[in-house]
């Protein structure tokens, strides 16, 4: 078990460095950079106002769904990163480019990939057609966590899987 626990740590930890390598392009660096930003909520409340000025009551609905589950996202990864206090990629190897500027001080799991899931799938529920632009934009997210050296693959990966839940779970409340 502690053998096949230490070649997934070094298979994340060698994604890590490939993927943070990327970030050495001019165009990579900043593409990820804003669509980083973007995620850090600036996206999603555009959107939930958008969705307010739309469908005007038939809004509110939706928006505070969107704003419990992001809530709950923000609690949970919050004690998670208090509770394992996984240094950032960039801390530990010399050889992850670090082109963000963290949050926090933790990486596990991604705050970010959390919220874009978990928001993105409950906009997703009220609204299927947003699925052409909130599907990518959700990758995008996940990605530029790992391209911009402050998470390793498995702390987006845990994040997605986290935010899926917090989607479903509510989703399933209603």
């Amino acid at each position: 078990m502690n053998q096949m626990f230490s070649r997934m740590q070094a298979l994340d930890s060698a994604v890590c460095v490939t993927v943070s390598h990327t970030g050495q392009y001019r165009f990579i660096r900043n593409w990820f950079r804003l669509i980083s930003r973007l995620g850090d909520g600036i996206f999603w409340y555009v959107l939930m106002l958008a969705i307010l000025a739309t469908q005007q009551a038939d809004g509110i609905k939706p928006v505070l769904h969107m704003l419990a589950a992001g809530l709950t996202g923000t609690l949970i990864y919050k004690w998670l990163k208090a509770k394992t206090l996984r240094p950032r990629p960039y801390q530990v190897r010399q050889d992850v480019f670090m082109s963000g500027k963290p949050l926090d001080h933790f990486s596990f799991p991604s705050g970010h990939t959390l919220h874009a899931v978990a928001f993105g799938l409950v906009a997703l529920f009220y609204y299927p057609l947003l699925a052409v632009v909130l599907m990518p934009f959700i990758a995008m997210v996940g990605i530029s966590r790992v391209v911009l050296g402050l998470h390793y693959p498995s702390d987006v990966l845990a994040g997605a899987a986290i935010g899926y839940a917090i989607a479903q779970i509510s989703l399933g409340l209603i």
